[in-house]
Protein backbone atom coordinates (compact mmCIF):
# COMPACT_ATOMS: atom_id res chain seq x y z
CA UNK A 1 0.00 0.00 0.00
CA UNK A 2 1.26 3.46 -0.95
CA UNK A 3 -0.25 6.50 0.80
CA UNK A 4 -0.19 9.92 -0.84
CA UNK A 5 -1.12 12.84 1.38
CA UNK A 6 -1.07 16.61 1.24
CA UNK A 7 -3.27 19.66 1.49
CA UNK A 8 -6.28 20.47 -0.64
CA UNK A 9 -5.30 21.28 -4.24
CA UNK A 10 -1.68 20.34 -3.54
CA UNK A 11 -1.37 18.09 -6.60
CA UNK A 12 -1.95 14.74 -4.90
CA UNK A 13 -4.12 13.33 -7.69
CA UNK A 14 -1.71 14.25 -10.46
CA UNK A 15 1.19 12.89 -8.43
CA UNK A 16 -0.40 9.52 -7.71
CA UNK A 17 -1.67 9.18 -11.28
CA UNK A 18 1.85 9.87 -12.55
CA UNK A 19 3.37 7.29 -10.18
CA UNK A 20 0.89 4.67 -11.33
CA UNK A 21 0.92 5.47 -15.06
CA UNK A 22 4.72 5.08 -15.21
CA UNK A 23 4.50 1.52 -13.91
CA UNK A 24 1.09 0.06 -14.78
CA UNK A 25 -1.12 0.07 -17.84
CA UNK A 26 -4.13 -1.49 -16.12
CA UNK A 27 -5.65 0.48 -13.26
CA UNK A 28 -8.75 0.18 -11.13
CA UNK A 29 -9.65 3.71 -10.02
CA UNK A 30 -11.98 3.87 -7.01
CA UNK A 31 -13.61 7.28 -6.72
CA UNK A 32 -15.22 8.05 -3.37
CA UNK A 33 -16.87 11.37 -4.29
CA UNK A 34 -20.60 11.68 -4.63
CA UNK A 35 -22.43 14.03 -6.93
CA UNK A 36 -24.01 16.59 -4.63
CA UNK A 37 -24.14 19.80 -6.67
CA UNK A 38 -22.88 21.54 -9.82
CA UNK A 39 -19.52 22.39 -8.27
CA UNK A 40 -18.91 18.76 -7.35
CA UNK A 41 -20.02 17.68 -10.83
CA UNK A 42 -17.35 19.96 -12.32
CA UNK A 43 -14.68 18.58 -9.98
CA UNK A 44 -15.60 15.00 -10.86
CA UNK A 45 -15.53 15.84 -14.58
CA UNK A 46 -12.03 17.40 -14.24
CA UNK A 47 -10.73 14.31 -12.44
CA UNK A 48 -12.22 11.99 -15.07
CA UNK A 49 -10.71 14.03 -17.90
CA UNK A 50 -7.19 13.97 -16.46
CA UNK A 51 -6.89 10.20 -16.15
CA UNK A 52 -6.50 7.71 -19.01
CA UNK A 53 -9.80 6.57 -20.52
CA UNK A 54 -8.82 2.89 -20.42
CA UNK A 55 -8.57 2.86 -16.61
CA UNK A 56 -11.54 1.13 -14.99
CA UNK A 57 -13.50 3.33 -12.60
CA UNK A 58 -15.70 2.31 -9.70
CA UNK A 59 -17.59 4.89 -7.69
CA UNK A 60 -17.95 3.69 -4.11
CA UNK A 61 -17.05 4.65 -0.57
CA UNK A 62 -18.53 1.95 1.69
CA UNK A 63 -17.04 -1.48 2.40
CA UNK A 64 -14.10 -0.96 0.05
CA UNK A 65 -12.13 -3.90 1.43
CA UNK A 66 -14.44 -6.56 -0.03
CA UNK A 67 -14.88 -4.47 -3.16
CA UNK A 68 -11.15 -4.36 -3.82
CA UNK A 69 -10.76 -8.09 -3.27
CA UNK A 70 -13.68 -8.86 -5.59
CA UNK A 71 -12.86 -6.37 -8.35
CA UNK A 72 -9.08 -6.22 -8.68
CA UNK A 73 -7.54 -8.12 -11.58
CA UNK A 74 -4.05 -9.63 -11.75
CA UNK A 75 -1.42 -7.16 -12.91
CA UNK A 76 -3.65 -4.21 -12.12
CA UNK A 77 -2.87 -1.34 -9.74
CA UNK A 78 -5.54 0.33 -7.63
CA UNK A 79 -5.95 4.03 -6.94
CA UNK A 80 -8.34 4.99 -4.18
CA UNK A 81 -9.25 8.70 -4.26
CA UNK A 82 -9.74 9.74 -1.46
CA UNK A 83 -9.90 8.70 2.18
CA UNK A 84 -11.06 12.10 3.42
CA UNK A 85 -14.08 12.07 1.12
CA UNK A 86 -14.79 8.45 2.05
CA UNK A 87 -14.78 9.38 5.75
CA UNK A 88 -17.00 12.42 5.20
CA UNK A 89 -19.54 10.40 3.21
CA UNK A 90 -19.61 7.60 5.78
CA UNK A 91 -19.86 10.03 8.68
CA UNK A 92 -22.84 11.72 7.05
CA UNK A 93 -24.52 8.38 6.25
CA UNK A 94 -24.01 6.95 9.73
CA UNK A 95 -25.12 10.13 11.51
CA UNK A 96 -28.23 10.37 9.36
CA UNK A 97 -27.46 14.04 8.78
CA UNK A 98 -28.29 14.80 12.43
CA UNK A 99 -27.37 18.06 14.11
CA UNK A 100 -23.60 17.78 14.86
CA UNK A 101 -24.16 19.15 18.36
CA UNK A 102 -26.21 16.05 19.19
CA UNK A 103 -23.79 13.45 17.83
CA UNK A 104 -21.89 10.93 19.90
CA UNK A 105 -18.69 10.75 17.89
CA UNK A 106 -17.17 7.73 19.66
CA UNK A 107 -19.39 5.09 18.00
CA UNK A 108 -19.23 6.95 14.69
CA UNK A 109 -15.44 6.94 14.78
CA UNK A 110 -15.43 3.24 15.74
CA UNK A 111 -17.50 2.47 12.64
CA UNK A 112 -15.21 4.57 10.43
CA UNK A 113 -12.16 2.80 11.79
CA UNK A 114 -13.78 -0.59 11.06
CA UNK A 115 -14.09 0.59 7.45
CA UNK A 116 -10.41 1.63 7.42
CA UNK A 117 -9.38 -1.69 9.01
CA UNK A 118 -11.27 -3.57 6.29
CA UNK A 119 -9.51 -1.50 3.66
CA UNK A 120 -6.10 -2.17 5.20
CA UNK A 121 -6.80 -5.92 5.37
CA UNK A 122 -7.84 -5.96 1.70
CA UNK A 123 -4.73 -4.02 0.66
CA UNK A 124 -2.56 -6.54 2.45
CA UNK A 125 -4.42 -9.53 0.95
CA UNK A 126 -4.91 -8.28 -2.60
CA UNK A 127 -1.40 -8.90 -3.90
CA UNK A 128 -1.56 -5.75 -6.05
CA UNK A 129 -0.28 -2.25 -5.37
CA UNK A 130 -2.96 -0.02 -3.85
CA UNK A 131 -2.32 3.72 -3.97
CA UNK A 132 -4.42 5.67 -1.48
CA UNK A 133 -4.92 9.43 -1.64
CA UNK A 134 -5.85 11.39 1.49
CA UNK A 135 -5.87 14.96 2.71
CA UNK A 136 -3.61 16.15 5.50
CA UNK A 137 -6.03 18.19 7.57
CA UNK A 138 -3.92 18.73 10.65
CA UNK A 139 -1.65 21.47 9.28
CA UNK A 140 -4.04 24.33 9.86
CA UNK A 141 -5.79 26.06 12.71
CA UNK A 142 -8.15 24.15 14.95
CA UNK A 143 -11.62 24.46 13.41
CA UNK A 144 -14.20 26.55 15.22
CA UNK A 145 -17.16 24.17 15.01
CA UNK A 146 -17.60 20.82 16.75
CA UNK A 147 -18.20 18.73 13.63
CA UNK A 148 -15.09 20.04 11.88
CA UNK A 149 -12.92 19.49 14.97
CA UNK A 150 -14.08 15.90 15.31
CA UNK A 151 -13.68 15.29 11.58
CA UNK A 152 -10.08 16.56 11.62
CA UNK A 153 -9.34 14.27 14.59
CA UNK A 154 -10.99 11.24 12.95
CA UNK A 155 -9.25 11.80 9.61
CA UNK A 156 -5.92 12.39 11.33
CA UNK A 157 -6.15 9.12 13.24
CA UNK A 158 -7.23 7.24 10.10
CA UNK A 159 -4.29 8.71 8.16
CA UNK A 160 -1.90 7.68 10.93
CA UNK A 161 -3.19 4.10 10.78
CA UNK A 162 -2.82 4.00 7.01
CA UNK A 163 0.67 5.54 7.10
CA UNK A 164 1.80 3.09 9.76
CA UNK A 165 1.09 0.06 7.56
CA UNK A 166 1.92 1.65 4.20
CA UNK A 167 5.05 0.54 2.40
CA UNK A 168 5.55 4.08 1.13
CA UNK A 169 4.17 7.47 2.14
CA UNK A 170 4.36 10.55 -0.07
CA UNK A 171 3.70 14.14 0.97
CA UNK A 172 2.69 16.43 -1.90
CA UNK A 173 3.21 20.17 -1.50
CA UNK A 174 2.66 22.65 -4.35
CA UNK A 175 2.67 19.83 -6.89
CA UNK A 176 5.95 18.35 -5.66
CA UNK A 177 5.91 14.88 -4.12
CA UNK A 178 8.39 14.04 -1.38
CA UNK A 179 8.73 10.45 -0.25
CA UNK A 180 8.66 10.50 3.55
CA UNK A 181 8.54 6.75 4.17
Amino acid sequence: MILVTGGARSGKSAHVEGLVARQYSQVLYIATSTLTDDEMAARIARHRAQRPAHWRTLEAYRDLGPLILAQVQPGEAVILECITTLLANLLYDESGGADPDTLDFAPLEAFLHQQIDGLIDACQQSGVPVYIVTNELGMSITPENRLARHFVDIAGRANQRLAQVAEEVWLVVSGIGVKIK
